[in-house]
């Protein structure tokens, strides 16, 4: 499993959205509250992932290191102030590489997208999925992980016209069908909303003073947070949240 966190909101830097609170992604690398049989730490790697005014990509930072041990990162965060963000900490499967380009956020154009979870039978149950992609989008996938599809799946979708809601819950449908019991805690963002899946893993979001956090588990102790039920898509802005059910097949016995 992973921990992934997405903020939209007035600048503040990355130290004090990531770092510095109770539960900051940077305690969950090392101290997770529900990892739901996926391992103990998170230490497997990190990302962030940012947006500045006029900016035409966001900026991103990935390391295959433990969050705690990178002192680049440390020195780095309280020097970049972003309204936008993403960012993750990693668990990697069995299996999957221990990899910088593994690490989420993943990037194309001006989109930043993480998964927390796994896809099981990988890769044989997804493979007919992948066969649908582009030889080029699969040429040039970051890494040769389940996350890394995830992220292929859902950029098809959305340069076929889907929107962001659309583009999640359809891969979110396909996947869990062609792999049951996958967790699919899928957060996306372009900087201006956040979209995110929660299937079969945990989802929070908290609205208050002009800003959203979605996060796999609260950061702080503040009680505006909400969980999202399983099984449903969040599409948030600071104005307003949006939460709705999603059809995912039906799972079979409970996987470790």
């Amino acid at each position: 499993m992973c921990r992934h966190l997405a903020y939209l909101g007035p600048p503040v830097d990355l130290a004090t959205l990531l770092c510095e609170p109770p539960h900051s992604l940077l305690r969950q690398s090392y101290a997770p509250a529900d990892m739901r049989g996926g391992g103990t730490v998170n230490a497997d790697g990190f990302g962030a992932g940012w947006y500045q005014p006029g900016g035409e990509a966001p900026s991103r930072y990935r390391r295959a290191v433990p969050m705690w041990t990178d002192t680049s990162f440390a020195g780095l965060a309280p020097t970049v102030r972003s309204g936008a963000v993403l960012a993750a900490v990693r668990a990697a499967s069995p299996g999957m590489p221990v990899v910088e380009t593994a690490c989420a956020p993943f990037r194309w154009g001006g989109w930043l997208f993480s998964h927390n979870g796994v896809v099981r039978g990988w890769p044989g149950s997804v493979a007919s999925l992948a066969a649908r992609l582009p030889v080029t989008d699969l040429l040039t996938l970051d890494a040769p992980t389940d996350s890394a599809l995830l992220a292929a799946l859902v950029a098809d979708r959305l340069r076929a016209g889907a929107d962001a809601a659309a583009a999640l819950s359809t891969v979110v449908a396909e996947v869990a069908a062609a792999a049951p019991n996958s967790r699919l805690n899928l957060l996306l963002t372009d900087g201006r909303m956040i979209a995110a899946t929660a299937v079969r893993h945990a989802l929070s979001v908290r609205r208050a003073d002009g800003a959203v956090v979605v996060a796999s588990e609260p950061i702080d102790h503040h009680p505006g947070w909400q969980r999202v039920p399983d099984n449903h898509l969040l599409v948030a802005t600071p104005a307003a949240v949006d939460l709705r059910a999603i059809a995912v097949p039906t799972t079979t016995a409970e996987e470790p």
